[in-house]
């Protein structure tokens, strides 16, 4: 076995890639994640252990944020900048000093070369931990906790921090080297990982809506024009700020991709005129449509699927924790400043996208939204016009059992409303589906991290309702997840008390037999059936 991973849906078999990552990882890239991720605990040891000041250590918070957003699925191919942030945070780990004698081999090795990283990243991987269960549980911590990352990030970048976060992630991994604690230790750091999950969401949506406004239903056009075009994929909107700034009046159009597709229904970048409209479907779709676009890319966060040219690659470029070897890569200066002028040339040499669709998509239904067609809402709910409402949020992916999702949708009754958020909507939001008394029956909240509205939805329609309990609302919960930005938004709805979700296509590989009794004892957590069992499932419950 030369690598194991099974931190996402697709890994092989349901148990783990052992040979190349089904993503396109190769094993080195593999092994520096998993050396970079031990480092990342040696760190929080000594942060923990030194009991050190979190608010006083700005730059260290952002490299362990940054460094555990690199290693999510699909983020970061280029082993070169991976052994790169290992030996950063190397440095970081030794300037952290701490007067305990005795500390965790991952707060005190050394490496030198990649061979020796490679070596030692061997020794310290998933399977280090013999235990299944506590296994199982260090990693759904760790999973979530990098989901929780990657959404603290984002909201960094906006200008917006909270170092209670920065200190629950310490705590988090530095607990995963602790071999005293029992399997009902680690159960209750999982839901308080649930609950700073919350916190880090709605961080992210008080950065973007202090920056951008709140989002509005919006029309999105997924047609073309006849300009040279960028397609920014990814998840940052404040890399999209940037290039929309950098590209007015340039003659260079501005199309979204996959999880970026959101961006369109802030108010804020309504006013570019070059801001075209949003085009293909979600991220895996990638393979097939970045070829017919033509124009430059921008990847700012994950998402990545290893191009099948050099044609395309030519015309990747990278920034902030995503990489991918042999696509230019942009840093910002000490300002945090990106210049993506190199990418505005190169599209201006490039032909004009080709329509692969036409016509427009509706979202924009965030918590500020929804909430402000309550009454109409929950009219709707009073008088029957709405018999249930079904939350389809989460990711998108390969699989062909993926198909259940649009099926599902497809088979609804007519008197029934999808709240989603995340890739999962590209399965259903351009079905047509209709509306109900006005209120479309897709309800797109925005990007994976918009979960958060969805939870907010629902906390309010319990108050509107009088209900003591989130569960006795007229809500289902069949998400679909894929990397682990899912793995957090999940543990967010189990602290926030939500039961009897299911999780599809498949449960995760690393739920082993008994966590997985636990989560369905505990809290209700199921798998999916076939379509029609699970509509009926879902409507009588």
């Amino acid at each position: 076995m030369s690598m194991f991973c099974y931190q996402c849906q697709e890994t092989a078999g349901g148990k783990g890639c052992t040979m190349r990552g089904v993503c396109g990882k190769t094993e080195e890239v593999a092994k520096l994640q998993d050396l970079l991720i031990y480092t990342l605990k040696g760190v929080s040891e000594r942060v923990i252990l030194g009991k050190l000041d979190v608010g006083a250590m700005p730059g260290t918070n952002r490299e362990v944020i940054n460094s555990l957003f690199m290693t999510i699925t699909n983020a970061n191919f280029d082993d070169g900048s991976i052994e790169t942030q290992i030996k950063r945070m190397l440095s970081i780990r030794d300037g952290l000093k701490t007067s305990v004698a005795s500390l965790h081999d991952a707060a005190t090795f050394t490496v030198g070369d990649r061979a020796s990283m490679l070596e030692k990243a061997a020794d310290v991987g998933v399977l280090s931990t013999e235990n299944e269960d506590v296994r199982s549980l260090r990693e759904m911590i760790i999973y979530g906790v990098k989901g929780m990352a990657a959404y603290a990030e984002h909201a960094a970048n906006l200008g917006k921090k909270d170092d209670s976060i920065s200190a629950f992630i310490y705590e988090a991994l530095a607990a995963t080297l602790d071999d005293t604690l029992t399997a009902d230790d680690l159960v209750a750091l999982t839901l308080k990982t649930g609950e700073y999950g919350v916190k880090t969401m709605a961080l992210l949506d008080e950065a973007n809506t202090s920056k951008y406004g709140s989002p509005e239903i919006t029309e999105v056009n997924i047609g073309v024009r006849k300009n040279p075009a960028i397609l920014i994929s990814g998840h940052d909107l404040a890399d999209l700020e940037q290039l929309m700034e950098q590209t007015k009046g340039t003659g260079v159009d501005v199309y979204t991709h996959g999880e970026m597709l959101p961006a369109h229904y802030y108010p804020f970048f309504k006013k570019y005129d070059n801001f075209v409209g949003n085009y293909g479907g979600s991220w895996w779709q990638q393979v097939d449509e970045f070829g017919p676009f033509h124009g430059a890319i921008l990847f700012t966060t994950n998402c990545i699927v290893p191009p099948r040219s050099e044609e395309i690659r030519a015309r990747i470029f990278t920034t902030g924790s995503s990489g991918y070897p042999g696509c230019r890569h942009i840093d910002p200066d000490e300002n945090g400043k990106k210049d993506f002028s190199e990418v505005i040339a190169l599209a201006k040499t490039l032909p004009a996208p080709e329509e692969i669709e036409s016509g427009s998509i509706v979202g924009g239904f965030a918590h500020n939204q929804v909430l402000a067609l309550a009454d109409k809402v929950v009219e709707a709910v009073k008088s029957g016009a709405i018999r249930k409402f079904f939350v389809m949020a989460g990711c998108d992916g390969r699989m062909k059992s993926r198909e259940y999702y649009t099926e599902f949708a497809k088979k609804l009754p007519a008197d029934t409303v999808i709240l989603t958020a995340g890739c999962a909507k590209y399965r259903y939001n351009k079905l047509g589906l209709g509306d109900i008394g006005g209120i479309p029956r897709v309800l797109d909240a925005g990007q994976c991290n918009d979960s958060y509205s969805l939870a907010v939805i629902a906390m309010k329609l319990q108050e509107v309702f009088g209900l003591d309990d989130i569960n006795k609302l007229p809500i289902a919960f069949n998400i679909a997840w894929y990397e682990q930005k899912a793995v957090i938004v999940l543990l967010a709805l189990l602290y926030l008390g939500v039961k009897n979700i299911h999780l599809g296509p498949t449960l995760p590989g690393f739920l082993s037999p008994n966590v997985a009794k636990v989560l369905v004892e505990k809290f209700g957590i199921a798998g999916i059936g076939t379509v029609e069992d699970d509509i009926d499932l879902f409507l009588n419950a």
